[in-house]
């Protein structure tokens, strides 16, 4: 089986317009997000009424937004990965083990596929309305159909022929088969197939596919029905305080890609870039600052590094110390809000029943960040050069 990835033919036909139909329908749901709490917002100062449960809708958006994105993430291959040792396998080993990791996510989903439909089944008796008519089942039944396209495109991107597609499709029914008709006990089948599982996600397997295979397996192992788990997952994503994360990650998007970085760099180097450590302090409370808004630092150093890093080795820092600079800060803004892993760690607080609140969460980590700051800006400033005669 090949290795090189054949050059990619334009996109025509059914799959340009499926493609283009999943494009529009991500954008059309983010947009609703947005402009439904800013109608709501001006409506109060009027007496015109609003949308009828726009709470519940946005909450809706939120898990039509996440299904929609999971599936445009896996039709890019860009599900996120733990392990990146593909990246240094060749030739033949590294499409066995792309092989087999793609084939177990893919069976996987195939599982949380399943378990959706019967949770959507589960639904429909029942009628419950969203808001204009429009039933809750309407919405969930885009969980097994969501399920359904990722395990298609694990498959199909487990290779890059036909008879690499093959032997995956192979491995997918097997495991699948194994599952519905092994001659051992679940119970008895509980590690072997969580040390698969583990292997798999070594080789490069999505990190959703190890937490949902996981969970699959030990519900298979104490005999509990797996529609639990989309059970769960839909409860989860349409916690009221969930619509946060990816309004806050499309702020950061239009922050990175609005040049809001050059400009940032611009003000902070005008306060800070003349004194002693100046760099070092712009650095710090430039990808702080940033990382507080976009929620991770790979995008605040793809968004900043080209940037700062020049500055830094104009002013002397030896190559390591401004590496090691703008790497460290920027994970300095993950305490400080509206931060997404404080967000995150307040929903899942909430659902464990933990009296922690979102502000309770900001308000605890504005001084832990700052501690945090001071530390990276007194280190930035002690590794860097001393400042020049004419320049004091």
């Amino acid at each position: 089986m090949s290795t090189e990835i054949p050059i990619q033919a334009p996109v025509t036909g059914w799959r340009r317009v499926a493609r283009d139909a999943e494009n529009i329908g991500l954008t059309i749901a983010l947009l609703a997000m947005v402009l439904l709490p800013v109608r709501e917002i001006l409506l109060r100062k009027t007496n015109l009424t609003g949308v009828i449960a726009a709470p519940l809708i946005v909450q809706q958006l939120t898990f039509i937004v996440g299904m929609l994105g999971g599936a445009v993430a896996a039709r890019e291959r860009h599900l996120l990965a733990l392990s990146a040792i593909t990246a240094v396998l060749r030739g033949r080993l590294k499409s066995a083990v792309t092989v087999f990791s793609q084939s177990v996510a893919a069976a996987v989903t195939a599982f949380l596929c399943a378990a959706s439909i019967q949770f959507v089944r589960s639904e429909i008796p029942t009628g419950q309305v969203i808001a204009y008519g429009i039933k809750t089942w309407y919405v969930e039944v885009l969980l097994p159909v969501g399920f359904a396209v990722i395990a298609v495109r694990l498959w199909w991107h487990a290779a890059h022929s036909w008879r690499g597609r093959s032997v995956a499709a192979v491995v997918v029914a097997g495991l699948i088969a194994l599952a519905l008709r092994s001659p051992v006990p679940p119970e008895t089948m509980k590690w072997p197939a969580l040390g698969v599982l583990l292997l798999a996600t070594f080789f490069g397997a999505p990190i959703f596919s190890a937490l949902g295979g996981a969970a699959l397996i030990l519900f298979w192992a104490e005999g509990t029905p797996i529609a639990a788990i989309p059970v769960t997952h839909y409860s989860l994503v349409i916690n009221p305080s969930l619509p946060t994360l990816p309004l806050f990650t499309l702020a950061g998007y239009f922050l990175a890609e609005g040049g809001a970085s050059q400009r940032l760099v611009r003000v902070f180097n005008s306060l800070f870039g003349q004194i002693r450590g100046g760099p070092a302090i712009v650095t710090a409370v430039v990808c702080a600052f940033f990382t507080s808004f976009t929620g991770g630092s790979g995008v605040t150093i793809l968004a900043l590094g080209g940037v700062l890093m020049p500055v830094l080795r104009a002013e002397k820092y030896r190559e390591r110390t401004a590496l090691g600079l703008l790497t460290g800060a920027g994970s300095l803004g993950i305490l400080w809000p509206p931060c997404l892993p404080l967000i995150l760690y307040a929903i899942i607080a909430s659902q464990a029943k933990a009296p922690v609140t979102i502000e309770q969460m900001f308000l605890g980590g504005l001084l832990p960040g700052l501690v945090l700051l001071g530390l990276a800006i007194w280190w930035g400033v002690a590794a860097g050069p001393k400042l020049e005669q004419n320049r004091r």
